[in-house]
């Protein structure tokens, strides 16, 4: 088994992809009001800040910020990813490993975690949240996307008003603001 390592650090933002199990399911889109709902319950128990996000069918991208005191962000996936789980009903495929461990099938085990360096870095990534929905063809620009922050980012002013997020305006600056 792969010796996964983590970087926790206390108080930081990291960047994180989720997946599901099966690539060619849409739970998250489908049901992303239970989605919603699986991350206000874990924090009211557990606050983070959510910098960004954008939900796509099978996967979803993520900026949080952690309280200064905390760095388990392994903690709260597993709750969300548990609390999104339990409201789906059972029959999904299920590998012999996962039956054995009582698991359910719906998403992969493991997540892909970046720990933001600094402020390019942390633009460079929440431009590339609210591009994937064009990149992986489901719309021509990104505000044409409603899973995602992008909306709300227009509005607190990260983004400008007129800005439209086509491959134009990420390919003429990708990062810069």
């Amino acid at each position: 088994m792969a010796n996964y390592r983590r970087n926790f650090v206390f108080g930081g933002s990291y960047f994180f992809t989720v997946n599901l199990a099966e690539r060619r399911l849409r739970f998250l889109v489908d049901r992303v009001e239970v989605l919603r709902e699986a991350f206000r319950y874990v924090r009211r128990r557990h606050p983070f800040d959510i910098e960004a996000i954008v939900v796509l069918p099978d996967h979803l991208h993520a900026i949080w910020t952690l309280p200064e005191n905390d760095s388990d962000y392994a903690l709260r996936w597993r709750l969300i990813k548990s609390a999104f789980s339990r409201s789906l009903v059972k029959g999904e495929r299920i590998s012999p490993s996962r039956a054995a461990k009582g698991e359910r099938g719906i998403w992969q085990r493991r997540y892909w975690e970046n720990t933001l360096r600094d402020e390019d870095d942390f633009a460079r990534h929440t431009d590339y949240i609210h591009y994937n929905p064009v990149k992986h063809g489901y719309v021509r620009r990104v505000r044409d996307w409603h899973h995602s922050s992008f909306r709300r980012m227009v509005r607190l002013g990260v983004y400008p008003p007129d800005w439209a997020g086509d491959a134009a305006d990420i390919t003429s600056g990708f990062g810069e603001r």
